[in-house]
């Protein structure tokens, strides 16, 4: 920064908002990029591999917590899918427009549609 004796006096004040501001952003913005990160996927799913039945998320019966677990599943997710139960099969979240295609690309090998 320039030595004050440079900057003419109706210019120090914004320099020195300008300044601050530019300050703010350095230590806050970081702070609410960490509140938009979601958890992580499973270790197979991020590998891109296929979960066993056995292992998938049944739809059907999993709790709003379980299901806020997937990529891009969030409260308001959540509570869209145990609203819409049941399900035939998984791609029901599709065809309903519960969750729009990306998110169910990403999630269709974690899940799965039991019936009861």
């Amino acid at each position: 920064m320039l030595p004050t004796a440079v900057i003419p006096p109706r210019f120090r004040r914004p320099a020195l908002v300008a300044g601050l501001l530019a300050a703010a952003l350095v230590f806050i913005a970081p702070a609410g990029h960490a509140a938009d990160e979601r958890k992580p996927a499973p270790a197979a799913a991020a590998a891109g591999k296929s979960l066993p039945p056995s292992a998938r998320l049944d739809i059907n019966s999993a709790t709003e917590a379980e299901l806020t677990q997937l990529r891009g599943i969030g409260e308001a997710r959540a509570r869209a899918i145990i609203a819409g139960r049941p399900y035939s099969g998984r791609d029901d979240l599709v065809k309903r427009k519960i969750i729009p295609q990306g998110v169910y690309d990403e999630i269709k090998d974690q899940i799965i549609a039991r019936q009861k």
